[in-house]
């Protein structure tokens, strides 16, 4: 993984990157939350799993907060040309404070398709519509839904989840998990298999403003 500072990337090496003829990958920008607050959130999805429940609960490891989703079949060739600009973003901008709390969902509990953790920052809406802004600029299509500050924890296989866990998350709406220092943005591949996805960060950029 290559981390850009300012001025220059640490390492040069872009070996993460899918070569010049591989074929298209899904991609995306994210930041994610300290591990005190995916610990907390890991925990809470342990204490919401039910054997049976129709959930796929996002493993630990996945936890992030998606900015910009860059598409499913994106040729390689546009990600590099990219880091141009999530660097230059990067560079001038300011690391600052998420709070996470409380839990809902898309589009309701009472018919829930995905399950979300809150997410309380005037900073995070507008990194990501920087980032939507940057992407634009290198011929990514914009995207025409609002975006929302949240982070996936599960979605929903089944068409109505089962009563004990619409209960559980009812007892759950008002929930913290802390607070966490965004710091950097990260490219990401994802990998789809039937056992899920796992996802490659292809390079992270570090923040690079001075706070007053």
């Amino acid at each position: 993984m290559v981390h850009w500072t300012e001025g220059h990337p640490r390492e040069h090496s872009h070996e993460n990157f899918p070569p010049r003829d591989a074929k298209s990958v899904r991609a995306f920008v994210a930041v994610r939350m300290n591990h005190r607050v995916e610990d907390a959130i890991a925990a809470t999805i342990q204490d919401l799993r039910r054997s049976r429940d129709g959930v796929r609960w996002v493993p630990r490891p996945n936890l992030h907060v998606t900015l910009k989703f860059l598409g499913p079949a994106v040729d390689p060739h546009r990600l590099e040309p990219l880091t141009t600009g999530l660097h230059e973003l990067a560079r001038k901008t300011a690391g600052f404070d998420v709070e996470a709390s409380g839990l809902g969902a898309f589009p309701n509990l009472e018919h829930a398709r995905a399950i979300w953790v809150g997410l309380h920052s005037v900073e995070l809406g507008a990194l990501a519509a920087r980032v939507e802004s940057t992407a634009a600029t290198y011929g990514f299509e914009r995207e025409t839904r609002r975006w929302s500050g949240h982070l996936t924890i599960g979605r929903i296989r089944d068409k109505r989840l089962p009563s004990k866990t619409r209960e559980l998350l009812h007892a759950n709406v008002d929930r913290k998990f802390g607070a966490s220092r965004i710091e950097s943005i990260t490219l990401y591949r994802s990998h789809l298999s039937p056992e899920g996805s796992n996802y490659e960060a292809l390079a992270t950029f570090l923040f690079g403003k001075r706070e007053l």
